[in-house]
């Protein structure tokens, strides 16, 4: 089955995504951190958007490669939104190019837009948030156990819902084909408050260390146009759902805490996401 594989065209934490027999499809194979259970659950929830009409990549299968869990997908080709993001960092950045503030913004617009589409498919059978949340807390080491009980009463005093949360609603999960985005990577799905998926987004937003390769005046570019990017995408959901900054802003210490059990943030983000959520618990 090994010469089904052919050239590797992306990676993350817990995966790295090869070629499949031909152009339509790829597969998604787990890296040593993550297991079978994992990656069927991120097939279950995949396979769950795309029945529900969701814009996913289509999911084919399971395999087992050289002991490696694997998921088939359809092949998306396009650029994702932090490809984009960064791509238009650079343009600032650089003396022979500009780029205007709708060259970010339409993306941020999309975000919102898919976000709500998600969300408004409801009393699934995916995970609970709630319980999701917790457990992934429950590992965190940055985190003491009193805070750790503080943050679990919080999240326990915060209205439940049952719609369909994405769970990692970050621009290298969205991709861009013909106008279109479509949304992948759907291993921490749940089922609950859309207000924890626009936390996610604003936390990544507001406390993401950029790449260091970005030249210094793009880091500043960026770095001015921060906040403005959480109010537009918030003002477009707020558009779409009535959803407001305020009923999102209690998620916050929540969702930070449990990104603290990220593979993909360095200690630098954790340590700035640690300061945000004792100063959230001392008020």
């Amino acid at each position: 089955m090994n010469i089904l594989i052919g050239e590797k065209i992306g990676e993350g934490g817990c995966s790295e995504v090869f070629e499949w027999e031909n152009s339509s499809k790829i597969i998604k194979l787990a890296r040593a951190n993550t297991d079978i259970n994992a990656m069927k659950r991120e097939y279950h929830h995949n396979l769950i958007a795309w029945d529900n009409g969701l814009s996913v990549p289509q999911p084919f299968e399971i395999l087992e490669i050289d002991g490696r869990p694997g998921i088939v997908f359809e092949r998306i080709y396009g650029d994702t939104l932090m490809k984009r993001f960064v791509q238009n960092a650079l343009k600032r950045a650089s003396t022979e190019a500009e780029v205007t503030e709708d060259d970010n913004y339409d993306d941020v617009r999309i975000t919102a837009q898919i976000l709500s589409e998600i969300h408004s498919k409801s009393n699934l059978s995916v995970p609970s948030q709630k319980e999701t949340i917790k457990k992934s807390i429950s590992w965190v080491d940055h985190l003491t156990s009193v805070e750790k009980a503080e943050i679990f009463a919080l999240l326990d005093s915060l209205p439940s819902k049952q719609q369909l949360c994405h769970g990692d609603p970050n621009l290298g999960n969205i991709m861009i084909r013909d106008g279109k985005a479509i949304m992948i990577d759907w291993m921490n799905a749940t089922i609950g408050n859309p207000e924890a998926d626009l936390a996610e987004y604003i936390i990544m937003i507001r406390f993401a260390i950029l790449p260091s390769y970005l030249p210094d005046n793009a880091v500043e570019y960026v770095n001015t146009i921060r906040e403005s990017i959480i109010k537009i995408f918030i003002d477009e959901y707020t558009r779409l759902s009535g959803i407001t900054y305020d009923e999102v802003d209690s998620w916050i210490a929540p969702i930070a805490a449990r990104k603290l059990s990220a593979d993909g943030i360095g200690e630098e983000e954790k340590n700035l996401l640690v300061d945000e959520i004792r100063r959230r618990l001392s008020h």
